[in-house]
């Protein structure tokens, strides 16, 4: 409490120390360069950034066909958020997450995880935990901005771009030697470092960044629904946290190497580990647990870029990522010891990648790839062990006149079980004055998992009756038509942007249960090794195929505005009517939202060597749809954030950081087992120090 009433001080002290404000002419030069004080930069920066998610190539935002939502580094920082899922929650309302004690399930556009692609500089990333992303690999502390992508993109991005990408660019070196501490600490136990060292010295480049996160087990309530034998709800005490303890290490190195003016090169490699805090199972408690959750990853990428000359070059990019989930038992359980760990998941991605992009007129551009993968599962769970490749060739031309510009492109796959795939997409967006107007039509497509290509596992249900579920290797890709309209204009102070889209899936990959019959009992004896007693129990199973199909119509509206110098404006708003249809019936898609909105506000403003930043962000969101269940109701969060930056000394710049994040301390206390929408144990004090030696 004495630390709230402090925060509290602090901020009211920040917010009163505005009314004095020094003129900016007054103010010291080297300050001024320091401090990045140029409105003019500022406002570019924030208002119409380079991207290159939409296209493939880099442009700026107003100029490219495809609409991109941007989330910048400034933005990030002056949130006072270290955390992937926080600055997407609270700063792009297409993105939700439903949370859950095993980490949180992403949903873009009403579509789940699956269906959204995640990459790390236009390179995919995996890992998941429960099938929800392991979003802790993503070190917030290197990145430049995110890019949000809606809507279906396979024409660039091949399978799993069906939702939309995320695609999270991060920073090379720009300094000789730069030396940056960050530090945050809130309330359960959360605490970030972040250790970064970058070198630029001519044709070399070096950045190493070490990460450390961590957390303690929460409850919001000590109870737990139980359902007793004569059908009835009672409640039970459960040591069952809401949220997971868990602590995280992770260091990555990359190298870049420039040969000559038309050569250079590129190698990284990043190790992650993260081990789970869960309470230990015991005879006097209820919801312990016999083993801890253990993830482990290594990462590497490597590539090179050849500039043919000032308009055409050719890039090669190469990828490996091996993602690890393990068992560590606390307990004695099943034969394991105490300490002992066991292999539950291991998942292997390989990509080769060789993109062109060359400019044959003045007014065109041309991107031209050729792409090669390879996915490896293996997992205790369902006894999956299975591979699959695929190949891939992608053409896309862009082309200016006038007003007009036009993108067209088309992507074929060859998916070694799910065959053959073609992509297309096109785009128009018509430019006058400040207004741009957009029209897209995209295809997508996704292709089937491993686990459902190879899945086989037996469920006895805890006594019920027993089921059993069975992948199939004559699955289709699933695929989509998206359709956008999007009309925009921006200035050097102001921009709007809405957009209206409608998204067709169909062969959507789904679990049906069918009645269990002479094939499928032989097949469980062969692959399954059931009983007799065991079969004879069997009633029904469970088959991945292809049959539903849904429907998704959403609009978007985005806004931001330089008020004044150093007052910056932000609101956000998404509508989506996101819609399937099972086994003949047309319901909500499970875990989607109707209205998302988030709003921010931030005022910065230097007083010599000392610069001021006041940040507060908010989201607001309608209930959850759980069809069957209990949806999740809705909420409004506000966080406020105040940054001090001191740039006195020569070579040192020093950060001190103090908000509160959830300010009226909004927080679901109701019994585990039901649909939470906001995992949080309410207001918390978060301070922060961010240290820069240069």
């Amino acid at each position: 409490m004495k630390c709230f009433f402090i925060t509290i001080i602090a901020s009211l002290v920040s917010l009163a120390s505005l009314a004095f404000e020094t003129p900016i002419a007054q103010q010291d030069s080297t300050s001024t360069r320091r401090m990045g004080q140029n409105p003019d930069v500022a406002k570019e920066f924030e208002l119409n950034p380079v991207v290159v998610t939409g296209t493939g190539t880099h442009q700026r935002l107003k100029n490219t066909t495809a609409p991109v939502a941007v989330v910048t580094a400034n933005e990030i920082k002056r949130a006072g958020i270290t955390d992937f899922q926080q600055a997407m929650t609270m700063m792009v309302p297409s993105l939700s997450f439903n949370p859950t004690s095993m980490g949180s399930y992403l949903m873009m556009n009403g579509l789940g995880n699956k269906y959204v692609l995640i990459l790390v500089n236009g390179h995919k990333l995996i890992g998941d935990v429960s099938n929800n992303i392991d979003l802790d690999r993503i070190d917030m502390s290197r990145v430049k901005r995110i890019e949000v992508l809606n809507g279906a993109a396979s024409s660039i991005y091949g399978s799993d771009a069906i939702a939309g990408v995320i695609n999270i660019i991060t920073n090379d070196p720009q300094d000789e030697i730069t030396l940056t501490n960050s530090s945050k600490y809130s309330g359960k136990g959360q605490y970030t470092q972040n250790i970064n060292l970058d070198i630029a010295k001519g044709w070399f480049g070096s950045s190493t960044a070490y990460r450390h996160t961590q957390a303690n087990n929460w409850q919001n309530s000590p109870y737990e629904t139980v359902k007793e034998k004569d059908g009835t709800m009672s409640l039970r005490e459960t040591v069952y946290p809401m949220s997971f303890g868990y602590h995280s290490n992770s260091i990555t190195q990359k190298f870049t190497f420039k040969a000559t003016d038309q050569l250079s090169f590129y190698a990284s490699g990043n190790y992650y580990w993260k081990l789970t805090d869960r309470p230990v199972k015991t005879k006097d408690t209820n919801g312990g647990f016999n083993y801890d959750l253990h993830n482990e990853s290594w990462r590497f990428e490597g590539g090179g870029l050849y500039r043919i000359n000032n308009r055409n070059s050719i890039k090669l990019d190469l990828t490996a990522d091996d993602y690890r989930g393990n068992h560590k038992f606390i307990t004695e359980y099943q034969g394991y010891q105490p300490g002992d760990y066991a292999m539950s998941k291991h998942q292997k991605y390989y990509n080769a990648e060789m993109r062109g992009i060359f400019r044959f007129t003045q007014n065109s551009n041309t991107v031209l790839g050729l792409n090669a993968r390879e996915d490896k599962l293996k997992s205790s769970s369902g006894d999956v062990e299975g591979d699959a490749y695929t190949l891939s060739a992608y053409a896309q031309h862009e082309v200016k006149w006038n007003a007009f510009k036009a993108t067209v492109g088309a992507r074929y796959d060859y998916h070694e079980l799910a065959g053959s795939h073609f992509s297309p997409k096109a785009t128009l967006m018509y430019s006058i004055g400040g207004f741009n107007l957009r029209a897209t039509y995209a295809h997508g497509f996704l292709s089937p998992q491993l686990n459902e290509l190879y899945y086989k596992y037996y469920n006895d249900n805890a006594g019920k009756k027993p089921t059993i579920t069975i992948g199939n290797k004559n699955l289709k890709a699933g695929k989509s038509n998206y359709v956008s309209l999007n009309a925009e204009y921006r200035n050097e102070q102001f921009s709007i942007a809405v957009t209206g889209y409608l998204n067709y899936l169909n062969d959507m990959i789904t679990r049906k249960s069918y009645p269990i019959n002479d094939e499928v009992i032989n097949w469980s004896r062969q692959n399954l090794h059931l009983t007799e007693e065991q079969i004879d129990r069997l009633e029904n199973y469970n088959l991945y195929v292809n049959f539903d199909k849904a429907i998704i119509r959403g609009v978007q509206v985005d806004a931001s505005a330089n008020l004044f110098p150093g007052f910056i404006v932000t609101g956000n708003y998404s509508y989506t009517y996101s819609r399937g249809k099972l086994d003949g019936v047309w319901q909500n898609i499970e875990r989607s939202i109707r209205h998302t909105g988030t709003i921010a506000a931030n005022y910065s403003h230097n007083w010599g060597y000392y610069r001021l930043n006041v940040n507060l962000n908010g989201r607001l969101q309608s209930k959850r749809y759980f069809p069957g269940e209990d949806d999740a109701p809705g909420y409004g969060i506000w966080n406020i954030n105040t940054r001090h930056t001191f740039d006195h000394l020569k070579h040192v710049q020093i950060e001190p950081s103090i908000g509160i994040d959830n300010i009226f301390n909004k927080k679901d206390c109701r019994p585990k087992g039901v649909n939470y929408a906001l995992l949080s144990p309410g207001r918390m004090v978060t301070i922060g120090l961010n240290i820069k030696f240069y």
